[in-house]
């Protein structure tokens, strides 16, 4: 399973926790990786650790200030981009232009999407993998597969479906090895989270539960 943690903004050292998830992904063989802040990717990125993009904007070269640039985000190195995510939403158009951009600067792809109708019209658009994140249940102490463990399923169904060479992720309230494993059981080829790494006391200890299990 993939583990991918968001950082989004959180009041975290972002070293500190590449450093812990690089040391975890080494001594587990655990495919781990940080998705830190813009300015904190070439940071990240030097600890060893995979590093995601939080964002590419759906735009080339030119007159776009205040925009992350895929190619930028890869120079400083990031392999892979979220996009969409539901604290950054993106008209399905430029979802589009941004996996172009993202395939253009040789990024992976993580599209985000609310519910099954949304992760099938995400995956034809051919990202990588469509993580599947209902917004009541970002940030909580539920995980979508406990919760409501239908929508992971009817989202893995329905990715498959429209191409069965998108994997399919699970978010929101993920915190657990158990929430991880349950996420496998319905389908799901990773997990993406934030708060249960970013927020704890012991990140180590969260992302060693994570990938134990």
């Amino acid at each position: 399973m993939f583990v991918l943690v968001n950082l989004k903004a959180y009041d975290v050292d972002p070293v500190t926790v590449a450093e812990h998830a690089a040391a975890v992904a080494d001594s587990h063989d655990a495919r781990v990786a940080v998705s830190p802040q813009t300015a904190h990717i070439d940071r990240v990125a030097a600890t060893g650790v995979e590093t995601w993009a939080q964002h590419a904007a759906p735009t080339g070269h030119g007159s776009h200030t205040g925009s992350q640039h895929a190619a930028a985000a890869a120079d400083a190195g990031a392999v892979g981009t979220l996009l969409n995510h539901s604290e950054r939403r993106l008209r399905l158009a430029d979802v589009d232009d941004g996996l172009g951009a993202a395939g253009r600067a040789g990024l992976s792809t993580v599209v985000c999407a609310n519910n099954p109708a949304q992760a099938a019209a995400a995956a034809s658009l051919g990202p990588d993998a469509v993580a599947v994140e209902p917004p009541a249940l970002i940030g909580g102490d539920v995980s979508v597969a406990s919760a409501d463990p239908a929508v992971v399923e009817e989202s893995v169904a329905a990715v498959e479906r429209v191409d069965p060479d998108v994997a399919t992720y699970c978010g929101a309230g993920v915190s657990t090895g158990d929430d991880v494993a349950a996420a496998a059981d319905l389908g799901a080829e990773g997990v993406l989270l934030a708060s249960a790494v970013a927020k704890a006391a012991d990140p180590r200890g969260v992302l060693e539960d994570l990938v134990t299990r």
